[in-house]
């Protein structure tokens, strides 16, 4: 089979594709023939070697962890599902034509396998870091990068729990997130000024890494209340750095029940094939993105 992999840390351009031999589903895992993967700014900054401490990897390795396709196998002790199911859920290894997964839940009615694999990953750390930043209904949360897939999520999530959202993207994104419930603004020269004008803010998520730690600490009057996705140096102002996954199949149940009444839509920027995985990397961490990139297998 086909497979993205990389054998030193680098850029874009340590991707290849390779044949590999293909992975089986063992205990407690199916394996799908993969339609479409999920880009994720994880996949990224675990091919750079920046998040070694949450991600060990093993030279040479494969890459992505969000997937949608087709059920070829299933692992001994797996009930509910069968060969032929389409599914969408998180794994290893992503970026191929076969994967294996070790959470999956049914593609909902009407969902494309391409849209279908921009939600696992997406939509548990959403949940996640509303958690653990403790925002409440009634209350305010400032998301700082708003318009990705993780914020379009957030945001989303947060409309349905009565949570009131401020968010920051650039000037040509302002419009989607006032379609999606929040309070919008512009980041640049200013924004915090911009945001104080809008309300309050009772916590804040930051998703982009762009080295405002300090201004939202200054914002919400308490580095307990920020959660920061993206800044390393967080800890180091006080900040909680988010990296760890919490239940995922609980996550895909939400993301189902959901999207399947209408309250959650994270759209597909773009679509790229396999060959082109460099190249969706390098505009994944270029930022701006509306939505998801998918890789279509």
């Amino acid at each position: 089979m086909r497979k993205i992999c990389f054998a030193e840390f680098g850029g874009p351009e340590v991707l290849q594709l390779v044949e590999a031999e293909e992975p089986h589903a063992g205990p407690g895992r199916i394996r799908i023939a993969v339609r479409a993967a999920g880009v994720n700014p994880v996949d990224w900054r675990i091919r750079e070697g920046q998040v070694l401490g949450a991600h060990p990897v093993e030279l040479p390795a494969g890459v992505g962890l969000d997937a949608a396709g087709v059920v070829d196998e299933v692992g001994e002790g797996v009930e509910g599902v069968e060969v032929g199911d389409r599914v969408f859920g998180e794994g290893a290894d992503t970026y191929a034509e076969f994967a294996v997964l070790s959470a999956w839940a049914r593609i909902p009615v009407g969902l494309t396998f391409d849209e279908a694999a921009g939600y696992p990953s997406v939509v548990e750390t959403a949940l996640r870091i509303i958690r653990e930043v403790g925002v409440r209904p009634g209350q305010t949360l400032l998301v700082s990068g708003a318009s990705g897939g993780v914020g379009s999520a957030v945001l989303q999530i947060a409309r349905e729990r009565g949570i009131t959202v401020i968010g920051t993207a650039g000037a040509a994104n302002q419009d989607y997130l006032r379609d999606l419930g929040a309070l919008a603004t512009t980041y640049g020269e200013g924004w915090v000024e911009r945001v104080r004008h809008l309300g309050r803010v009772d916590a804040a998520l930051d998703l982009a890494g762009s080295g405002v730690i300090r201004e939202l600490v200054e914002l919400t009057g308490d580095s307990r209340k920020v959660v920061s996705i993206a800044d390393l140096g967080a800890p180091q102002l006080g900040v909680r750095f988010s990296g760890v996954a919490g239940s995922v199949p609980d996550a895909l149940a939400e993301a189902v029940d959901l999207i399947a009444r209408g309250r959650l839509h994270i759209p597909v920027e773009k679509s790229y094939p396999l060959t082109e995985a460099a190249a969706a990397h390098a505009d994944s961490r270029a930022g701006h993105t509306r939505g998801r990139r998918v890789l279509v297998i």
